[in-house]
């Protein structure tokens, strides 16, 4: 990665709790000591509406400290108001994409994957370790089986894109689809735009 002479000016970065691992990887491996990490709950993926005043509320109390903030979010079901918040404000940027998934497949494998089955449920290296509490206990279908069609009789497979090579992720993931009843792929494609977005801001 090519740096500059100079010290990186610090950026805060602000995150979905789900891209923390990665992003504290990206940090550690491309030595970026200038870049501070605050992230929000990762359960606000099943409370999109919260995120933004939860940004708004971030951006304010990090402004004195910072002058540069990325937003280490897609739009994630927010219908735009993570925009709106953001042309208000300067220096600040965020993911591309409309999710996580579309950020770690990047948009031209993502849209392939969506023309070629518009009924597939996504997993990442985060949902494949959380599956059990985010799916199984949060739509209750380990009390409620029965649930288990009506929530998921209209996919027809499971789409595992991976961040790490781990093999036990990868058995994770291969049970999650059994489980759903559903076929399973796999696409290992490592960060994918969360790395390039990032590495473009670090640079500066």
């Amino acid at each position: 990665m090519l740096q500059n002479s100079a010290t990186p000016e610090p950026i805060l970065v602000i995150a979905c709790g789900a891209l923390a691992r990665e992003l504290l990887a990206l940090k550690r491996v491309n030595h970026w000591g200038h870049m501070q990490l605050q992230c929000l709950d990762a359960s606000l993926h099943n409370r999109p509406a919260a995120i933004p005043g939860l940004l708004r509320e971030k951006i304010r109390r990090a402004r004195p400290r910072f002058r540069r903030i990325f937003i280490a979010y897609a739009d994630c079901g927010t219908g735009g108001e993570i925009d709106r918040i953001i042309e208000r404000e300067d220096n600040v940027e965020r993911l591309p994409g409309a999710h996580c998934y579309q950020v770690f497949a990047g948009a031209e494998k993502f849209a392939r994957l969506n023309d070629e089955e518009p009924g597939t449920f996504y997993l990442t290296d985060f949902l494949v370790r959380s599956f059990d509490r985010l799916v199984v206990q949060t739509l209750k279908l380990d009390q409620y089986p029965q649930l288990l069609d009506e929530f998921f009789g209209n996919y027809r497979r499971v789409v595992y894109i991976s961040q790490t090579r781990d093999p036990q992720l990868l058995a994770a993931a291969r049970a999650a689809a059994r489980y759903l009843g559903l076929e399973f792929q796999h696409l290992h494609n490592g960060y994918g735009e969360l790395e390039t977005s990032l590495t473009l801001q670090m640079v500066f």
